[in-house]
């Protein structure tokens, strides 16, 4: 692949980064206040609209990074917290007080930011 064919694709998927995780954001946001108003939702609500949100803040965040090691940092940080969503997610399912038909939508596309975001620190760090 071509030098700019590389900066093109990188580009595209930062760009995708960024809209994915907002559009995530967004969907978490629904699904939140879609849940039942019952005190067992409450905390985990709080730390899955906390931990999903923050995906896509760090992302953004790193942009105005000042230096190569900052802004892997706050790719780190975005992994760790979609990491944390996965677990509030999975919880959900599989305690069967949501229905899985609309948390697997929201688990597979963490894990998919998720693996972006993975894939993008090896790059970054050199180990890809």
């Amino acid at each position: 692949m071509s030098k700019l064919k590389t900066q093109n694709h990188s580009s595209n998927l930062k760009t995708n980064l960024k809209h994915r995780t907002y559009h995530f954001s967004l969907a978490v946001i629904r699904f939140v206040s879609e849940l039942p108003k019952k005190q067992i939702f409450w905390i985990i609500a709080d730390q899955l609209l906390r931990a999903a949100t923050s995906i896509g803040a760090n992302i953004i965040e790193a942009k105005a990074a000042s230096s190569k090691r900052d802004f892997i940092r706050f790719f780190e940080i975005a992994l760790k917290s979609a990491n944390e969503t996965k677990y509030w997610l999975l919880l959900l399912r599989d305690s069967n007080l949501v229905g899985k038909e609309k948390v697997e939508p929201l688990i597979k596309e963490a894990k998919e930011i998720s693996n972006m975001i993975a894939s993008s620190l090896l790059t970054l760090k050199g180990k890809k």
